[in-house]
């Protein structure tokens, strides 16, 4: 499994990326949980309905979207909190921008986290040796 934090600013390289990674590997028990975000210079000001819109009509992303949610801070949701506490990147635990990405084994065990820089393409090789120790 893949979380992300969707945010605009990397969204086109990104959605593209993550769409061509759903659709490889889906039907071998992968999935996607993409999770907007508006905590990085608020680049994620529309509702959920619009949110969803966009990434469904516009990025064609197939995987789900959940409502929006902080990933930082003292509301952080839940799920940000254990991922956060599994896998600490650049400044100890806090999610530096849109896009971060973990990778979660099937166990439910956070694998590996990701910057927002790292293209999905380049995680691939993860994805794939987490679903062949399945």
């Amino acid at each position: 499994m893949l979380f992300s934090c969707f945010c605009s600013g990397l969204t086109q390289s990104n959605y593209k990326e993550l769409n061509v990674l759903y659709e490889k590997h889906k039907n071998q028990g992968f999935e996607i949980l993409a999770f907007p975000c508006n905590q990085f210079a608020g680049q994620e000001p529309g509702s959920n309905e619009e949110i969803q819109e966009v990434a469904c009509t516009l990025f064609k992303a197939e995987f789900p979207i959940f409502d929006k949610i902080e990933v930082n801070g003292k509301n952080a949701a839940p799920l940000y909190k254990f991922l956060k506490s599994q896998k600490g990147g650049l400044f100890v635990d806090a999610i530096k921008w849109n896009f971060t990405k973990f990778l979660v084994n099937k166990e439910g065990k956070v694998v590996e986290r990701y910057a927002p820089t790292t293209s999905p393409l380049k995680i691939e090789k993860d994805i794939q040796e987490q679903l062949e120790s399945s």
